[in-house]
Order: structure tokens, then sequence, then C-alpha cells
């Protein structure tokens, strides 16, 4: 199983015209099996990107969404695959008290907001609210369940080529986390991360302004190391990087994570547009 990023919810440059290097793009993830079997996890900008890279040998594709707020699905109308007759597109992802994912996503997919609607996209279209027993899907196993962010909000974790991964890119446990560091199983997401070989986790805020965003939904960078040292993951990628840090802030926030005692001792690499990493290595 490889994941690649196509997109982080973003970091800005120091100055000047210079690349950045932990990327713009919002949050996209490419997850693949031995066999070819194409998950995408989120629908942020960096999706249009990846759609460029998928090949006509893809016969299905399948999008998990965690949540709707416009960072995780402003990329879809621009994602290629969409616009493929009789490409098989399933599109998977949390309904609300009152309305189905269909519905809700065609809010967003229709004018004013978008010239076309989901009902005129041209691939062969299905979508699915989220089950909450997990689901099967064409070279993986998946799990969801609900998880501590703004409106309905769903964290993933798949089995593939005998790996784990898991997908919790807004959250924010401590304000559930009573008892948080011997690692309740009633803390949000618990379940979807122990274990796993990777945990793909939102880290965007730093001690100091975690302070005064308690509630947001977000996780402060130490609180992020320590759920994963608590579910005992693996390997730790801290991702969703608050678009105000720059490179060298993003630098020195995880330099001084590596030399600070954070009580994970698993390996860390920050995400990064253009990282894949090889779950089956």
């Amino acid at each position: 199983m490889r994941v690649t990023v196509w997109g982080t919810r973003g970091s800005v440059a120091s100055a000047g015209p210079e690349t950045v290097r932990y990327g713009g793009n919002t949050s996209c993830l490419e997850v693949r099996n031995d066999a070819g079997a194409l998950v995408v996890l989120d629908a942020g900008t960096g999706i249009r990107r990846l759609g460029a890279t998928v090949g006509s040998e893809t016969t299905r594709v399948d999008v998990l969404l965690t949540h709707l707020h416009m960072d995780h699905i402003q990329g879809l109308g621009f994602f290629e695959c969409l616009h493929w007759p009789e490409l098989e597109v399933h599109l998977w992802g949390p309904a609300s008290m009152t309305l189905g994912l269909h519905a809700r996503l065609s809010r967003y997919l229709s004018p004013p907001l978008f010239p076309v609607r989901l009902r005129d996209l041209a691939c062969d279209l299905t979508v699915h609210d989220v089950p909450r027993n997990g689901v099967e899907i064409p070279g993986f196993h998946v799990e969801t369940a609900l998880v501590c962010h703004p409106g309905p909000t769903v964290g993933y974790r798949l089995h593939g080529d005998g790996a784990t991964l898991a997908y919790l890119p807004d959250h924010e446990p401590m304000l559930c986390a009573s008892g948080f560091a011997a690692g309740p199983r009633s803390t949000s997401g618990f379940d979807l991360a122990a274990d796993v070989d990777l945990l793909i986790h939102d880290a965007q805020y730093t001690a100091d302004e975690y302070k005064s965003r308690i509630g947001w939904g977000h996780s402060a960078i130490h609180h992020a190391f320590a759920f994963a040292a608590a579910v005992g993951a693996r390997q730790f990628m801290p991702f969703h990087h608050d678009p105000t840090h720059d490179d060298a802030t993003l630098d020195m926030i995880y330099a001084t994570s590596q030399s600070t005692p954070m009580d994970f001792d698993g390996d860390t690499v920050p995400a990064r547009e253009g990282l894949t990493i090889d779950l089956t290595t």
C-alpha cells in the first residue's frame, strides 16, 4: 500500500517567489494497493493535480471525504476523473442529521457556487453515506467513526496489502481526553488509529497557538504526538499544517519536536506535497 500526499492544507513561502516545500494545496492524499486500486482521501485543491496522473487503465476511483468544510471539497469539481464517461467513481462521506451526502454535496456542485451540477457529471457516479460498520471497496477494507471536529466529521482506517493507515486530518481528541495519557479507548479516534502502520493526523497549532483556539477542532502538535504514542502508531505523519506557517516555521517546529521528548518513539515524517510512503516495505 502506497500513500502519496497531494495537499497538506497549506504552508506559505517565507518571502518572494521561492518554491513552497511543504505545499500550498489543501487536503488530499492518494492511496494505492499493489494491484493498482485507487482510493483518494479528501478532495481539497490537491485533487486537481492527482487527477492529471490517473491513467486510462483505472476503471474505478473511491473518494473518501472526512467532512464538507471547503478546504476538503473545494477541488472536487476540478477532479478530472469526474468528467470521464464510463469511469466508475464512488464518493463516500458523512450525512448530516437532516440531509444525505448527495444533497449536501449538491449545494456546492451547483450554481451559483459551481457551474456544473453533481447530477450532470459524465462519470458513472455513486454517492454513499458513510456506513458506521465499515465497508469493503476494491483492494481495501475501510473502517469509519465520527471524530471530534465541528460538524459531521469521519475518520478512516484503511487495511490493504497487509498494512494499515488511519486518516484523521481534522481532529481535536484533547476535548474528550480525560486520562488521555493512558490511551483510553473512549478517546475520539482511538480505535481507528490503534496500532496502525501509519497515522496521518491533524497537527495544526503550536502549544501557544492552541491556548486561544481550544474547541476549534484541531490539535496542537504536542497533542498529536501524544495521540500517536497512545494509539501505538509505528509511523506518524503530522498533517493539516496551519496556512500561516511558512516553510521556515515548519522546519523549526519539526526540528524542535525531534529534539524534545514527545513520548512517541516511532518514525515521524511531516506531510509535504509529493511525499510517497510505501507501507508494504
